[in-house]
């Protein structure tokens, strides 16, 4: 199917994730990723996968288990209190070192909150949310385009590396209908799964045993040293940026996801008018590109802002990238409020005017 074809964000994901394999889905319904079970509830079918609405959230991350220990290609998918009713079940996941593929459209909160897109739930996916030393990949598109191929890519590195990956995405980038073209993204070379619990016969391979509980405390901690092991490779080797800094830029935004869209014109108006500014677009929430946002601030720079639908969340790691020596500030809407490019447009003409230096 390489025809552009005009697709809603949800949808579109759906179909990527079975055009990359995904034979599993189990979820609950939640709005705004409604969608996405709606749409793997008539798909699954048609290509010999199981679609299964399960009784809560927390039995559809104990379903995904099953399928992932099994060796299936599996997904799951929801919305902000959904997804916290599943973190634990995700952390047994990673425990037990099993791939899947989880989707957040994030909805305002905290609590039931609402059902406007938001970006509050930067600290949960990207600090592992559930219990224990663990960390997940976290990919954020910006596009319906960019998440087809992300939604694909995320099936390969977690089967690469036998761990969850999470696409984050929020209500706009869910709801959004956008021309898409559906297409494969080139593979990645994967280890056959020779440990997945597919049956065994008592001589040709050792029994599949897949679990996270470890009652020695030495063998719990050389199972965590070797999680660590498998970090420090994903954050080496997965970290994905989109950079449009200019070497005399004076100023520098950082925004991902459908915020960046929106920041990007605002960019394009404060530039019309001479203001020396440049964009950071993190495509992996997780690992941060802190190195390449570290590249941007040059000693030119005076200041580094982040735009976002939180209360500053991301901000911590541009701080934590890029240290003291520059101002640092966030501007946020909260709840669902989305701003306009305009909006946008003049806090960049307050910074130049030295507003929050």
């Amino acid at each position: 199917m390489n025809e552009r074809i005009l697709m809603k964000g949800n949808e579109a994901i759906a179909e990527a994730a079975i055009m990359a394999g995904c034979r599993q889905f189990f979820g609950y319904p939640i709005t705004p990723q409604n969608q996405i079970p709606e749409y793997m509830s008539k798909r699954m079918p048609q290509v010999g996968g199981t679609f299964l609405q399960s009784e809560s959230e927390v039995a559809a991350i104990n379903m995904v288990y099953g399928a992932a220990a099994a060796g299936g290609r599996v997904m799951t998918s929801s919305s902000s209190p959904g997804i916290s009713l599943k973190q634990e079940g995700i952390s047994y996941i990673v425990g037990a070192e099993l791939p899947a593929v989880i989707v957040n459209i994030v909805r305002g909160g905290p609590g039931l909150g609402g059902i406007q897109p938001a970006q509050c739930d930067y600290y949960q996916a990207t600090r592992g949310g559930g219990h224990g030393d663990y960390r997940m990949v976290v990919l954020a598109p910006s596009t319906v385009q960019e998440a087809v191929e992300l939604t694909q890519e995320a099936f390969d590195i977690a089967d690469y590396y036998r761990n969850p990956v999470m696409l984050l995405g929020d209500g706009m980038i869910g709801q959004m209908m956008e021309p898409v073209t559906m297409k494969p993204i080139e593979k990645r070379e994967l280890p056959e799964k020779t440990w997945a619990a597919t049956g065994w016969d008592g001589k040709s391979r050792p029994r599949a045993i897949l679990n996270s509980l470890f009652i020695d405390p030495a063998v719990l901690e050389q199972h965590n040293l070797k999680l660590q092991a498998k970090y420090a490779a994903m954050e080496k080797d997965e970290v994905r940026v989109e950079i449009d800094c200019p070497e005399d830029s004076e100023y520098i935004v950082v925004a991902y996801g459908t915020m960046a869209r929106i920041a990007s014109k605002a960019i394009s108006m404060a530039r019309a008018e001479g203001m020396k500014i440049g964009m950071v677009r993190p495509i992996t929430l997780w690992p941060f590109p802190s190195q390449a946002l570290k590249n941007c601030v040059t000693d030119k720079v005076k200041h580094v802002m982040t735009v976002e639908l939180a209360a500053g969340q991301m901000l911590d790691d541009v701080r934590l990238s890029i240290g003291n020596n520059v101002p640092t500030s966030c501007y946020s809407r909260l709840g669902g409020m989305v701003p306009t490019s305009r909006e946008i447009y003049e806090q960049f003409m307050k910074l130049g005017k030295g507003g929050n230096e």
